[in-house]
């Protein structure tokens, strides 16, 4: 949907609900490094209203490994898709279906960190998922697409590049967004509720494909250009402010 397109994120209908949350850009303020981030205890009592009165339909769609939200969000452990739904977690503080690296990810990711040495991007080493981000140093955004673009043809087939609003991510084809909360939407208590779902990057796109197949609600913050989102929310502020008055709402 063009960015002209798209409307106002409106309140939610009285009922039940489902809510699938991006982190990075959506709940949290970008950073040029991902552990300088920072939760507030607003956020974090937010959320854990929002899981409760939503019967714990709640869950972290995200980049992130689940280990690294946990650390973020301590002591609350949500319901959760990491790495872009190559990790699950299916109950909140239950155990994590985690994905390993595989060798030739590890041998790439060591070559792209000698590439960049004494540079100020940071390369992330998610399992089978490799992340460059260049938030901080922008001019080299280029040269590290070219890099992830160019190793396509030497790892094995099933993966892909995702570019970012500051970085560019390699990933297995089965790393989707989309998938993760089609497999949330089958189990209790997601079930049969209307699926809310906000995120604010490419990578979320297939996410909210898949809400919308499920006649949900996709919202994308911050919108830049076309998307499958169908409203949108102009901040990380208005965001926050969005989900306190549908918690008024419930």
């Amino acid at each position: 949907m063009d960015i002209q397109e798209r409307l106002r994120v409106p309140d939610l209908a009285e009922g039940k609900w489902s809510l699938f949350l991006d982190i990075d850009g959506t709940l949290l303020e970008h950073a040029a490094h991902p552990d300088a981030v920072v939760v507030s205890e607003e956020l974090r009592t937010l959320l854990i209203d929002l899981e409760h009165q939503l019967d714990g339909a709640v869950a972290f769609i995200t980049g992130r490994s689940i280990a690294q939200a946990d650390r973020l969000f301590h002591p609350l452990k949500l319901r959760a898709a990491g790495l872009y739904g190559l990790e699950h977690r299916l109950e909140p503080n239950g155990p994590v279906e985690a994905a390993g690296e595989p060798d030739d990810i590890a041998a790439l990711a060591a070559e792209i960190e000698a590439e960049f040495a004494g540079s100020d991007i940071y390369i992330e080493r998610k399992g089978p998922i490799l992340a460059i981000h260049t938030r901080a140093a922008p001019h080299l955004l280029a040269r590290a697409t070219e890099l992830v673009d160019r190793a396509l043809d030497r790892l094995p087939e099933g993966y892909r590049t995702i570019p970012g609003n500051a970085g560019v991510e390699l990933m297995p084809l089965e790393a989707a967004k989309g998938a993760a909360i089609r497999r949330f939407l089958k189990i209790t208590p997601f079930a049969g509720r209307q699926p809310v779902f906000l995120g604010d990057d490419t990578s979320d796109e297939n996410g909210f494909e898949a809400i919308n197949e499920a006649e949900g609600v996709s919202i994308r913050v911050k919108p830049r250009g076309p998307t499958q989102a169908t409203y949108s929310i102009d901040s990380v502020a208005d965001t926050l402010a969005w989900l306190k008055q549908q918690l008024c709402r419930i």
